[in-house]
C-alpha cells in the first residue's frame, strides 16, 4: 500500500485549485464525471479478478462520484478518478488522463539497485546536470519522500503521468557520502491539452508515434569471436522474424550473454520466439489465468535452428513482464545463469483501454487494466516478487559514476573471459550515447 506521507502528499498536491470559471469548472466536473464512468466500465468488463480484489466497486464509484461533485478544481478531478484505481494496489491497473497542455522533462532517470535509487541516466544540458546531478548519485528523496521498491511505481506515476510539475525538489548522496540538495527546474515543450481534429494535431501524434517506435525497436549487439556474442536488449519490441536474424548470428559463438536490465518487456510473440530459439523442442512457458479461463502459454522451438550454447542473463529492477519471464524460464530448464540484481517483479498482462470525448474537439484518455497473471510452472506467479538471480551483482554509486559494469564483468568472467569492469562498461557506451 502508499505510504501514509506520499498519501498525504498527493492529496495536498490533488487539491490545489486550478483557476477557472464557473461555467468551465461545471463543465469539467460533468466531464470527468463521464470519464469516471468509462473508466469503471471498462474495468467492470475487463478486470482479469472478477471479485476486483473484494472492493465493491459500485460503492466505490458512487464515493468517487460524491468526492467530484465538492471538488474544486480539474487537479482534483483528476486525482479522484486516479484514487479510485490506486486503492487496487494494483501497478498495472491506472488512469491514464487526457494529455496535459505542456510536455515536461525533468532530464534524469532513476532505478532502484537493490534496496537503494540511484540516478543512472542525466540529459545534456538540461537543468539537472547545470545543477550538478550525476549518475551514479543515489536517489535520497524526491520532494521530501523516500523512495522504495514498493512504492517507486506510485511516485513516477504521480510526477510523471499524472501531475507533472515545474521542478522536483531531489536530496541527493554523492559516491563520496555527502549528501547535496538540488531545486530542478524541468524542461517544459508547450502543447494542447486537447486535440483539434480540423487542424494539424493528428499529424504531430503520427510523427511522434513514429519517432518512440524507432527509438523502442533499437537493440545493441556485439560479437566477440569465437567466444560470445553479446545482445543488449532495452525492449522486447521486435517482429519474431527479426529475432531469428539476430539469433542465426548468435550461433556462431559458443557463449551468448542476454542484458535485460532496464528491460520493461514488451511483445509476447517476441519472448515466445526468443524462447524457441534456445531450446531444441516446444516448451511449456506458463498458464496465463485470466478472468474466464486459463490458457497454456506455449513456445515454438526452431528446433534444430536453435542456439545450443551456453547462455548468461543480466537482469535488474528495472527488468520487467518478458524479461522476468524469459530470465525465469532459464531458470527453471536449468538451461542458464541469471546475474545482477532482483527484478521488477510485474509480470501480470495489461491492457490499454483508450477512450475520447468530444467531437470535433477531442479529449482522449485512458486505462491501463490488468487482465491476467501469469503461473510459471513452478506453480508461482512473480508479481511482486521478482526474479532472484542465481548470482547476485549489484553496482555501488562508484560503479555507475565511473561507468564500470561490474555486472557485464562478471558475466563474461563465468565464461572464461577476463575483461575489466572499466572495459565491460566502454562495450556499447559509444553506441548508446547516439
Amino acid at each position: 500500500m502508499i505510504n501514509s506521507s506520499l498519501f498525504r502528499l498527493i492529496c495536498a498536491l490533488f487539491f490545489l485549485a486550478v483557476t477557472v470559471s464557473a461555467q468551465s469548472l461545471s463543465f469539467e466536473r460533468d466531464r470527468h464525471k463521464a470519464m469516471l464512468g468509462m473508466v469503471k466500465n471498462d474495468v467492470k468488463k475487463n478486470y482479469f479478478d472478477s471479485t476486483f480484489k473484494g472492493i465493491d466497486l459500485e460503492a466505490k464509484y458512487k464515493n468517487a462520484i460524491e468526492k467530484l461533485d465538492k471538488a474544486e478544481s480539474i487537479g482534483q478531478f483528476s486525482g479522484i478518478i486516479a484514487q479510485f484505481l490506486i486503492d487496487f494496489d494494483d501497478s498495472h491497473l491506472f488512469f491514464l488522463p487526457p494529455g496535459k497542455a505542456n510536455k515536461t522533462d525533468y532530464g534524469f532517470e532513476f532505478r532502484m539497485v537493490g534496496d537503494r535509487c540511484f540516478i543512472y541516466h542525466v540529459d545534456k544540458k538540461s537543468d539537472a546536470e547545470k545543477q550538478g546531478l550525476q549518475v551514479g548519485d543515489e536517489l535520497y528523496a524526491l520532494e521530501g519522500y523516500q523512495p522504495t521498491r514498493e512504492n517507486l511505481w506510485k511516485m513516477r506515476y504521480f510526477y510523471f503521468a499524472l501531475r507533472p510539475k515545474a521542478g522536483l525538489n531531489v536530496v541527493a548522496i554523492k559516491p563520496d557520502g555527502k549528501q547535496t540538495q538540488y531545486a530542478i527546474a524541468a524542461k517544459i515543450t508547450g502543447g494542447k491539452r486537447v486535440m483539434d481534429l480540423t487542424g494539424g494535431d493528428i499529424n504531430q501524434v503520427i510523427r511522434e508515434s513514429e519517432d518512440a517506435e524507432r527509438k523502442g525497436t533499437k537493440q545493441y549487439l556485439y560479437d566477440i569471436p569465437n567466444s560470445v556474442f553479446i545482445w543488449k536488449m532495452p525492449s522486447f519490441s521486435l517482429d519474431p522474424e527479426k529475432v531469428d536474424e539476430i539469433m542465426g548470428r548468435a550461433k556462431k559463438s559458443p557463449a551468448m550473454i542476454l542484458d535485460l536490465r532496464g528491460n520493461s518487456g514488451g511483445r509476447v510473440d517476441m519472448v515466445l520466439r526468443l524462447i524457441g530459439n534456445v531450446f531444441p523442442q516446444d516448451l511449456k512457458v506458463a498458464d496465463e489465468k485470466k478472468r474466464k479461463e486459463t490458457k497454456e502459454v506455449t513456445a515454438k522451438s526452431r528446433g534444430k535452428d536453435a542456439f545450443s550454447g551456453k547462455i548468461v542473463v543480466l537482469i535488474d529492477s528495472g527488468s520487467a513482464s518478458a524479461s522476468e519471464v524469459f530470465s525465469r524460464v532459464m531458470q527453471l530448464e536449468n538451461r542458464g545463469q541469471v546475474f545482477g540484481d532482483r527484478s521488477a517483479g510485474a509480470v501480470m498482462e495489461s491492457r490499454y483501454y483508450g477512450q475520447k470525448l468530444g467531437l470535433d474537439v477531442v479529449v482522449f484518455f485512458g486505462t491501463s487494466i490488468t487482465i491476467a497473471d501469469l503461473i510459471m510452472k513452478d506453480g508461482k506467479s512473480l508479481e511482486k516478487i521478482g526474479v532472484t538471480p542465481d548470482v547476485q551483482v549489484v553496482p555501488t554509486g562508484k560503479n555507475l559514476a565511473a561507468k564500470h559494469d561490474i555486472v557485464m564483468s562478471k558475466a563474461l568472467e563465468s565464461l572464461g573471459l577476463n575483461i575489466t569492469p572499466e572495459a565491460a562498461g566502454a562495450i556499447f557506451s559509444d553506441k548508446e550515447d547516439n
